[in-house]
């Protein structure tokens, strides 16, 4: 049995409005993709505080935005296939009669060689590319917050865009040369306050809005929608 279910809200840190709904017996809190009505659904204790309860589901983004890549079809790199490279789209070309290492040639991405080792040589130059761009726009950043980064590295983990050690080390995700550059460079922003606040209080987001020096809320959003997209990929190669 349920208690009254409130209309639908909005949460900038979730691609989907929340329907929260307080539930008779309930002792946790509990979300749920409801991917027929494009909706998540939030349900918890009758006298649960729905503030809170919406701050909690904001936290699970990750959790969501895992959900939705799950429902969307790989993009494979292949031959013809359109793909966005720092926000544009680019179609994949193979010459085999070109050089091995891909290109970016107006809204072209050439590769030559063996067709059976173009999709490899596609994500190869993105990750190289990931990993210039982002290297220089950190220490740009840092240099802003007159803070110290020891290393940048690139990865591809499930859920995270990006995470920062308290030694100093940057990791970030490969598939961030995909986005919109606002989108990465808000990235950039979050990962470089770290070194400073190894949490989410107010001098961490304080911090985090100086050095992006723009809409950190835009661009937040911007990431949440890109996001289920980006994650698939080059998948099914």
């Amino acid at each position: 049995m349920t208690g009254r279910s409130e209309a639908l809200v909005q949460h900038d840190d979730l691609p989907l409005p929340v329907e929260i709904r307080p539930v008779r017996g309930a002792r946790r809190l509990r979300l749920r993709l409801d991917d027929k009505r494009g909706l998540l659904k939030l349900t918890g204790p009758l006298r649960m505080n729905r503030n809170a309860a919406l701050a909690w589901a904001a936290e699970q983004r990750e959790w969501v935005e895992a959900q939705l890549a799950a429902m969307l079809p790989d993009e494979p790199f292949a031959p013809c296939a359109i793909i966005p490279v720092e926000g544009d789209d680019v179609t994949l070309v193979w010459n085999a009669a070109m050089p091995r290492t891909a290109r970016l040639d107006g809204d072209r991405l050439v590769c030559g060689g063996p067709s059976d080792g173009f999709s490899r040589r596609i994500e190869t130059f993105l990750k190289r590319r990931a990993l210039d761009i982002l290297s220089q726009e950190t220490a740009e950043i840092a240099e802003r917050g007159s803070l110290t980064v020891v290393r940048v590295s690139i990865g591809d983990a499930d859920t995270r865009w990006g995470s920062c050690t308290s030694g100093g080390r940057i990791r970030y995700s490969w598939r961030l040369i995909l986005a919109p550059p606002a989108a990465r460079r808000y990235v950039v922003a979050h990962e470089v306050a770290h070194l400073a606040h190894l949490n989410h209080g107010p001098d961490f987001k304080a911090l985090e809005r100086r050095l992006f020096d723009g809409d950190v809320a835009g661009a937040r959003l911007l990431l949440r929608r890109w996001g289920p997209r980006l994650r698939r990929l080059g998948r099914g190669n």
